[in-house]
């Protein structure tokens, strides 16, 4: 059985091998693949994994016998789900691998902005301390997280992990839920979108982008926000308007923006968000931690043991 990886570098960057997959068939990786290639290097092969490589209807009406897409990534809309659907194709995900790593960063970034880590590491290093009269030197306020309230904007595996660790903080959960009929926690508050945004001390963004959500933090939120609040988005770029946010950054409207993931990646170097000293940007890396790449590895070899033995798991065509 061939098997083609298009794009598994992001994956793995030669700290561990393929050797799981390769007891499964022919194995061919591909650091990369540009798009006009994606037919070419595919060709002849039932399995195709992919990462960020889009599989439009196009690609699969041109690729005979693909029979099996498994997307190294939670979300899945890089694929032409009809086109796969009408071929039979089995298409699987990797669900919940990344959970407790997400959190981890979206805590950095919480903890960085109201500390100001990596600024007051920087100014030690050049020197400003040693050159103050007082033991303690603070140019930022310092923030305490007991008792803020953070709003969830979505409520699954990551959401939910979340409020676990901002309630250990002592913080005040409020929950917009996908589904405003959800049963929460009774410790936890219920909230409409627009009122954890008016609301909320740190809003945080844990939703899949959909038509619905895309640029749902636009002007008419991010006006509705606390003076001096915090905006967290380690989800999805394009759940932002990314000018919006820039104009509430540079108005001093937001303290400051913790961001891992952007409208398109990797950024232009025109990107305006780039330069704002209030706009804390991470590559994208919330999910990349070795032991969330471990989990991810194992379940894509378990995902594709699973439909060759006629029991598909992660079937994202079975929802």
């Amino acid at each position: 059985m061939k098997i083609v990886v298009l794009d598994g570098y992001t994956l793995n960057q030669g700290e561990r091998d393929w050797e799981e997959l390769n007891e499964l068939g022919e194995v061919t990786v591909h650091d990369r693949t540009v798009q006009e290639d994606v037919v070419r290097r595919a060709e002849g092969a039932e399995v195709v994994l992919t990462n960020k490589v889009v599989l439009n209807r196009f690609t699969i009406e041109r690729l005979p016998d693909l029979k099996y897409i498994g997307v190294l990534a939670t979300g899945y809309n890089i694929i032409d789900l009809n086109a796969a659907r009408e071929r039979g194709i089995v298409v699987t995900n990797i669900p919940a691998y990344s959970t407790d790593s997400v959190v981890q960063m979206a805590f950095a970034h919480i903890l960085n902005i109201t500390l100001r880590v990596g600024h007051y590491a920087h100014e030690v290093h050049n020197g400003v301390w040693s050159a103050q009269s007082d033991f303690s030197y603070r140019d930022t306020p310092l923030i305490e997280l007991k008792g803020k309230r953070i709003g969830l904007v979505g409520f699954g595996h990551i959401g939910q992990a979340m409020a676990k660790v901002a309630s250990a903080f002592g913080m005040k959960v409020v929950v917009c839920p996908h589904n405003m009929d959800t049963k929460l926690p009774n410790e936890y508050e219920k909230a409409k979108l627009n009122d954890v945004f008016s609301t909320c001390d740190i809003v945080s963004l844990h939703c899949p982008l959909t038509p619905e959500t895309k640029e749902m933090v636009n002007s008419f939120r991010l006006s509705l926000m606390k003076q001096g609040s915090i905006l967290i988005n380690t989800g999805r770029g394009g759940l932002i308007d990314e000018k919006a946010l820039e104009r509430a950054l540079m108005s001093g409207k937001l303290l400051g923006a913790g961001l891992d993931v952007l409208s398109s990646e990797p950024p232009s170097p025109g990107n305006p968000l780039l330069k704002l000293k209030n706009c804390f940007i991470t590559p994208h890396i919330a999910w990349a931690t070795y032991e969330a790449r471990e989990r991810l590895m194992a379940q894509v070899v378990a995902n594709l043991k699973a439909w060759m033995n006629g029991t598909p798991i992660n079937n994202v065509l079975e929802d």
